[in-house]
């Protein structure tokens, strides 16, 4: 143990130290850059209604960021493009409206990875609720490799309606992203 304001240093750069089996590592003070890190990361929202198309799948532009760690989304198109290669988690939730009351047949909100779906959720309406105007919440996930230089992800909606303009609800639609640690 060295005196009290020594720095120690165990290896030097290059050098592995193997913890073996059994071991225990306590740390009571600070750690740096210990255990890796899921940089970047990313949590985004619409702030204002989307007026969609009925039965047209449309990118949901998340236009507001609660964060962005590595500023790899874009609010204008957008877009998750990170500079990190890695597996990313990626979650959508996205609330709907529609402007006729009852009207609301199905919703499907996807994940895109370029232009490719990677996952995807579906809703149907098959219940008779009339003459309530309803909001539908729909959600999904899925983990996602990303190269780290080319690669997107994007989150896309459809929702079919019989009769009114179906919308993504102000404040009700977000993305989270965060690279998994490895």
């Amino acid at each position: 143990s060295p005196a009290s304001g020594t720095a120690l240093q165990i290896g030097d750069s290059g050098d592995t130290i193997t913890i073996p089996s059994g071991a225990t590592i306590v740390n009571s003070g600070t750690a740096t850059n210990f255990g890796g890190t899921t940089a970047p990361y990313c949590s985004v929202y619409r702030s204002s209604d989307l007026a969609l198309s009925s039965a047209t799948w449309t990118t949901v532009v998340f236009n507001s960021e609660n964060v962005d760690s590595n500023n790899a989304f874009n609010t204008s198109t957008g877009k998750f493009t990170p500079q990190v290669a890695g597996q990313y988690f990626v979650s959508i939730n996205i609330g709907t409206g529609v402007t006729g009351d009852n009207t609301t047949e199905n919703i499907a909100a996807k994940i895109i990875k370029n232009t490719s779906t990677v996952a995807g959720a579906v809703g149907t309406r098959d219940w008779n609720t009339s003459g309530l105007n309803y909001n539908d919440k729909i959600n999904t996930c899925a983990i996602v490799q990303l190269n780290g230089s080319s690669d997107y992800i994007t989150a896309q909606i459809n929702i079919t309606v019989s009769s009114g303009t179906p919308r993504v609800e102000a404040s009700q639609a977000s993305m989270q992203i965060f690279k998994m640690t490895e």
